[in-house]
């Protein structure tokens, strides 16, 4: 054991280099490596994961219910046929990433426990130099890399977003963020206050409401919802004809791009039509005790914020039933029994969960630096929404928040393999983007628009973001159908790409 120990500080001491590193072993570091590991087959790579297993979001989130808001044909990867209903578990989700893991042998490649605190470009040297953190033992490592593939996500996942209310302290009960869902919490016959009304409550409320005394969803306002069957009967069709899951897989994927595509054009063009479809099938489902008008009728238009599927309507059983109740107001207050709303009610509640969303990371909180100097990715311009101005050999998987995440890390991963092999060909080690002539006096914006798309985690910290044009490769157009056809159109002749 001791010699085993000295080994482990004497290798601390030492630089560990790999061609490309990932960072972070979730659905996105996942699927880069698969590519990377098929399309760059001469390059070393690592993937760093500051937790102690794989699977990022399915993995942190343990709260009752959770499971995908998207389906699982165009969530999972292009390349492994997803077999069961198109809704899933984190627990199913995990196992399928188990499979993806050990199929590839990417295991051996994946370090847990390491959570990067530094990373510097050293232009002389045409490296990244990072010191990372073992989560276990607190040892320091140092690593370096020609490339670094940003796949950690775009929130902390060491607690989530909860307002600073008044009177928080005042509260008898227990209060709780999804995120950090303890696993010893008892709710059984409490009455539970659920804030919120996003995917999260979408799908904490149907999961806790019979065992709960009552669950109250209190909103400040409505939220779309998109309730539906949780099977697909293509896909049941074509299992029925025995046809290969591949093909299968493939199929529905491409019919339910296709579906999609329809949804974001008509809620684009015909948003109130949309709408009102959308409210329809809510009421269908919730009968006529609820008021609909009030508590389910967006004062948006659909698709400005991402919609949750509701699979076979279960969300809405709970306040049919009579075991949930939704409360459309503002908190005044928190009190010893519980809320007071600007109303005047007062809500009682024994817990409290805080189902009010996620806190914004950029580039995984850290401190990055460009030969010595701070990098403040708000000083940059972003190059679809992947790479920064100035920022060299880097780029950061952000997905959709309309259509499946993981459709844009297959999307990015094909880009950055094509990049590492054309840097190869030409015989260069360091790339940057950079704003042509014709783009230097455009305006900078804010790096969403929040007419197109307006979350409360990126309007929150807008200003951390990177800025973008009012041109389609200067920003994230969060338009999976667009950047399919653009995005491997790219020219690496492009002046907007610097070579040394």
């Amino acid at each position: 054991m001791e010699m085993e120990s000295q080994a482990s500080i004497a290798r601390s001491s030492e630089t560990q280099y790999f061609d490309v590193i990932i960072v972070g072993a979730g659905i996105s570091g996942i699927g880069s490596a698969y590519s990377l590991q098929r399309e760059c087959v001469d390059k070393t790579y690592v993937i760093l994961e500051a937790q102690e297993t794989f699977g990022g979001t399915w993995h942190t989130h343990r709260y009752p219910g959770i499971r995908s808001d998207s389906d699982l044909y165009t969530f999972g990867y292009s390349f492994r046929p997803w077999t069961e209903a198109p809704i899933a578990t984190a627990e199913r989700i995990v196992t399928y990433l188990k499979g993806v893991i050990d199929e590839n042998d990417l295991a051996r490649h994946i370090r847990y426990g390491h959570k990067i605190i530094s990373a510097d470009w050293d232009s002389s040297r045409k490296r990244w130099q990072l010191t990372a953190e073992r989560t276990d033992t607190g040892e320091r490592l140092k690593f370096e890399t020609s490339f670094l593939w940003m796949c950690q996500g775009y929130y902390g996942h060491e607690k989530g977003y909860t307002p600073e209310w008044l009177g928080m302290e005042n509260f008898k009960g227990t209060i709780v963020h999804p995120q950090t869902w303890p696993a010893d919490l008892d709710y059984s016959g409490k009455r539970v206050l659920v804030i919120g009304s996003g995917a999260t409550a979408a799908t904490l409320v149907p999961a806790i409401a019979d065992d709960a005394a009552h669950v109250t969803m209190l909103q400040r306002s409505p939220t779309y919802f998109n309730p539906g069957t949780n099977a697909d009967p293509l896909a049941d069709q074509l299992r029925a004809l025995e046809i290969d899951e591949h093909w299968i897989h493939a199929i529905v994927r491409k019919k339910l791009l296709m579906e999609q595509a329809e949804r974001i054009r008509r809620a684009k063009e015909e948003p109130e039509t949309v709408a009102r479809e959308m409210i329809e099938a809510v009421k269908t489902h919730l009968g006529s005790e609820t008021d609909v008008a009030k508590h389910f009728t967006p004062r948006y238009r659909p698709w400005q914020q991402r919609v949750a599927f509701i699979p076979d309507g279960d969300f809405f059983e709970p306040f049919r039933k009579g075991k949930a109740s939704v409360v459309t107001d503002e908190i005044e207050r928190f009190v010893p029994e519980g809320v007071e709303l600007e109303s005047g009610q007062i809500l009682d509640a024994d817990i409290i969960v805080t189902a009010t969303g996620f806190r914004l990371c950029v580039l995984g909180d850290i401190k990055f630096s460009i030969d010595g100097t701070p990098l403040h990715l708000s000083d940059t311009v972003t190059y679809h929404g992947m790479m920064f101005t100035g920022v060299p050999n880097l780029v950061w998987v952000f997905g959709y928040f309309r259509s499946s995440w993981t459709l844009r890390v297959e999307l990015i991963a094909e880009f950055v393999c094509r990049l590492l092999n054309h840097m190869s060909a030409i015989g260069k080690a360091m790339v940057t983007v950079q704003l042509r002539p014709e783009d230097m006096h455009e305006p900078q914006l804010p790096w969403i628009d929040e007419e197109n798309f307006n979350p409360g985690y990126l309007t929150r910290d807008m200003h951390l973001m990177p800025k973008r044009l009012n041109k389609p490769e200067w920003q994230h157009t969060q338009d999976y159908f667009s950047e399919r056809v653009r995005i491997p159109a790219i020219n690496f002749d492009d002046p907007i790409f610097v070579y040394s």
